[in-house]
């Protein structure tokens, strides 16, 4: 497996991480403990080094089954997670960025997780009610007490990120970016090149759409968070067919799967850029992991983004409610 670096922060990671979020949480039915560490420890097995999970997945039972998977391979391996998000009595979320309650979180994650100390340690979205020096502090006071290596944002706007990391710098932002999802390439990726942080890439795959596998036909568990998104609507997914289309030509030029091309493509644009699909099954772990061999030429790239230039993509990719934590 081929190593990347996020920006110039020193983390070293291997080229594909691995979301674990839909193990236990998101996407329908979650699979059986057992079933999910012999997942992650087949990715461990095949060179997958970053594992990326949240106290809030579950909740809490990802973090769990993240941190009993990997503590044979603890020092193998780059474990992150987030905090920023609290469950209230009702089972709603709410944004909770106070810095007490980020000490809390901190704890109860190295709990779960069975380490020492988080790797990687994100906020999960931007609470508008915390001034973002104040959460960069906290996270630096707990780099500084060993709890914490490396801090990052998930789903933050520019203006965020910069103030973020004059206090701490940033490893790493964590954002939505794939074939069917490019704005980030609008502010946050120039903006990224400049500080020196690495994009970490989730839902690469679009939540499975650009694996070819859903179609307007394709009906979703009752809890399946894509039962909520309009870009998941069947009118919206007959309309987003043109992209199946490009993406099924371009796998046949070049031999491969939809889900490899959109992947390569990923790490087609940046060196600094890591996606973290993820997957409950062994055989499209192994198929994944197999797109770090499919080597584009800048030219390839080119054309793949003139094409991709003629898609107009239909659906917000989020509920409005959702929406409205994005790019604060």
């Amino acid at each position: 497996m081929q190593k990347r670096y996020l920006g110039k922060s020193g983390l070293a990671v291997s080229a594909l991480g691995m979301g674990c979020m839909s193990l236990s949480y998101g996407y329908g039915p979650p699979i059986n403990a057992e079933q999910g560490i012999e997942l992650i420890r087949s990715a461990v097995a095949q060179g997958v080094t970053l594992f990326d999970t949240a106290e809030v997945y579950g909740p809490y039972l990802n973090e769990e089954l993240v941190g009993a998977a990997l503590k044979p391979y603890r020092h193998q391996v780059v474990i992150a997670t987030k905090f920023g998000i609290s469950i209230n009595e009702n089972n709603q979320q709410i944004l909770n960025s106070r810095p007490e309650h980020i000490r809390q979180a901190v704890d109860g994650s190295l709990r779960r997780l069975q380490t020492d100390v988080i790797d990687l340690l994100y906020q999960h979205r931007v609470d508008p009610q915390v001034p973002i020096e104040d959460v960069a502090g906290t996270v630096k006071e707990l780099i500084n007490a060993g709890k914490v290596r490396y801090f990052g944002l998930s789903e933050a706007g520019a203006d965020t990120i910069r103030r973020a990391h004059a206090v701490q710098p940033l490893a790493a932002v964590q954002s939505e970016y794939s074939m069917w999802w490019r704005e980030p390439e609008e502010k946050i990726l120039p903006l990224l090149q400049e500080l020196g942080i690495g994009l970490v890439a989730f839902s690469p795959l679009g939540k499975g759409f650009l694996t070819g596998s859903i179609d307007a036909n394709t009906t979703f568990a009752e809890n399946d968070f894509r039962r909520q998104v309009p870009r998941f609507a069947p009118a919206a997914l007959k309309a987003n067919q043109s992209l199946t289309q490009l993406l099924q030509s371009l796998a046949a030029k070049y031999q491969a799967t939809a889900a490899q091309i959109s992947l390569a493509w990923l790490l087609g644009q940046k060196p600094w850029i890591v996606p973290i699909p993820a997957t409950t099954k062994l055989h499209r772990l192994k198929e994944n992991l197999a797109a770090t061999t499919l080597k584009l030429t800048a030219t390839d790239i080119s054309e793949m983004n003139q094409a991709l230039a003629q898609v107009q993509i239909v659906g917000e990719r989020y509920p409005a409610e959702l929406q409205a934590r994005v790019g604060r």
